[in-house]
């Protein structure tokens, strides 16, 4: 009978080998790609008796370089953060920033007015204040007859 050693980083290298071909691209298989990874900007929600307040935390970037779009079930938010390093003679820089594009639809729990939609963008949060569609409640109609005289 021959012995065999057990080695339990083997064991951990071939769970980590499998989850990655299971995962494929979801999932950097090293801390050195997690700047391929899509980032999208957190957000937080708060819903009134009127209105939705979404506020999203996106850093950095001029309120010109974001497209945010509404329609009455959610908002959609694009930008794209420019790298604006410049390396002069030797220098070498090393980055944890995310630089490149990103987007993120939001689904709304209400529909909204998406026509009275109002922004504001200061010290890297974008404040949307979106106003609840309010529905018509039921009418009353009279409905007069004709008489047959």
């Amino acid at each position: 009978m021959a012995l065999i050693r057990y080695s339990p980083w083997k064991e951990i290298e071939t769970l980590e080998r499998n989850l990655n071909q299971l995962l494929g691209d979801f999932v950097p298989t090293s801390l050195k790609d997690l700047n391929t990874v899509a980032r999208v900007p957190a957000a937080e929600m708060t819903e009134t008796e009127d209105t939705i307040v979404l506020k999203l935390e996106i850093p950095g970037m001029e309120a010109k370089d974001l497209d945010i779009q509404v329609t009455e079930n959610s908002v959609s938010i694009t930008g794209e953060r420019k790298s604006q390093t410049t390396v002069e003679g030797k220098n070498k820089t090393k980055t944890e920033f995310y630089y490149g594009q990103f987007h993120r639809v939001i689904s709304l729990p209400v529909p909204v007015q998406n026509t009275n939609v109002t922004a504001d963008y200061k010290d890297g949060i974008l404040h949307l204040t979106l106003p609840k569609l309010v529905e018509e409640k039921s009418k009353v109609v009279k409905v007069n007859l004709g008489s047959n005289s």
